[in-house]
């Protein structure tokens, strides 16, 4: 009953109104559901944070090298292990070892991420090449440093990506992956000269060909070619010498003698040009021989009427060799042939050159004679009677 006298009906205490409670949250979730709410956005967040950014893995990669970082010399193998096998370690938590979630992270686009992280990732491949390379991965070694090479490419560093570019290649070598040595070095050849140093452009190609002298020789030449072609086109016409007579050995060994006889021939223009008068006779002296030991004489006798115009030549004791040869050829005295080859003149030349001078003669030199002989006669003059 209220003030007035008037009773008024109450509702009972288990009946609200609906109306009012559905404004409010806190009487929707129950404790139990709560929980469960807070467990999602948790997870939710974790994974969110795991999966896009780089950062756990990252700090947790840090951490480790913090902790195994030697407090003294580095020469303590144990401790050097301990580093090593924690790279590993790192690089084993991703299904592909080469390139861990760390890595690829930080050099793909994503959400949170709107530039690529190359200059982390490049430190983290150039760590996790030297740490393959030690534990004998060869393999994943050589995958490490291409992909520190790309790195040093997009840091616009191609020097520093050449030089991985060739640690690629020598571990190419080791696995006798022979295609991509010739690759790898030509890429890295390309890297040298894009920073503007063509030396060591034609070195890297030089090495390249020494490796593939024995397994693709055809291949073998044609570095050798670029390299040549590289130094020439720098006018240091006289540090590709060598190089000329790689490729010399090469042909000879593929029996092509006319290609290695050409070969030296343009060996001596390119110390014409140096002035490097005993490496041009020398070059000369060899071309005939090799011409001789392919058993073609007349061409080693034009060769040598075209090499004694030349002064420097003319003037030689490998000029004078040259003659005694193809005079001894043309009387058909095989053992002045032997004993001509066994001069100082030959002794000095290359160790390819050598070998096939110690070889002569090849063929028949008695025919040789015979056609001379021919050669010399007086035609018979029908109209003379006398």
């Amino acid at each position: 009953m209220n003030r007035k006298g008037v009773h008024k009906t109450r509702r009972p205490r288990n009946q609200y109104n609906t109306t009012m409670a559905s404004s409010d949250p806190n009487k929707l979730l129950s404790k139990a559901d709560k929980l469960y709410v807070y467990i999602f956005f948790f997870f939710f967040f974790f994974f969110f944070f795991f999966f896009f950014s780089h950062s756990f893995l990252y700090s947790f990669f840090i951490v480790i090298q913090i902790v195994f970082q030697p407090q003294i010399p580095s020469t303590n193998s144990s401790i050097l292990r301990k580093q090593q096998n924690m790279i590993l370690f790192i690089f084993s938590l991703s299904c592909d070892p080469i390139q861990p979630k760390c890595l690829r992270t930080i050099t793909r686009l994503s959400l949170t991420r709107w530039s690529a992280d190359w200059k982390t990732a490049t430190v983290l491949y150039e760590q996790a090449a030297n740490g393959f390379r030690v534990s004998k991965n060869i393999e994943k070694a050589k995958t490490a440093y291409e992909k520190a090479s790309q790195g040093q490419q997009m840091l616009s560093s191609p020097w520093d990506a050449a030089k991985h570019m060739e640690s690629a290649a020598a571990l190419a070598k080791e696995l006798c992956n022979w295609r991509e040595v010739a690759d790898f070095y030509q890429k890295a050849s390309e890297l040298f000269m894009e920073c503007g140093r063509p030396q060591p452009a034609s070195d890297a190609l030089a090495k390249g060909a020494r490796a593939l002298e024995d397994t693709m020789p055809e291949e073998a030449i044609q570095l050798y070619t670029d390299a040549i072609t590289i130094l020439e086109d720098d006018e240091k016409e006289q540090m590709s010498f060598d190089l000329y007579r790689a490729v010399t050995s090469v042909y000879i060994k593929l029996e092509k003698y006319t290609d290695a006889a050409s070969s030296l021939l343009r060996l001596g223009l390119a110390a014409d040009k140096c002035n490097a008068t005993n490496s041009q006779t020398k070059a000369y002296l060899g071309a005939i021989i090799v011409y001789l030991y392919a058993h073609d004489f007349k061409q080693a006798e034009q060769c040598y009427n075209d090499c004694t115009q030349i002064d420097a030549f003319l003037k030689s004791d490998h000029s004078r060799c040259a003659g005694k040869f193809l005079s001894a050829y043309t009387d058909g005295d095989v053992d002045e042939i032997k004993k001509i080859a066994q001069s100082s003149a030959v002794s000095h030349l290359d160790h390819a050159i050598i070998r096939l001078a110690r070889k002569l003669p090849t063929g028949d030199v008695s025919s040789l004679k015979a056609v001379t002989a021919e050669d010399d006669e007086e035609p018979l003059d029908e109209n003379d009677l006398t």
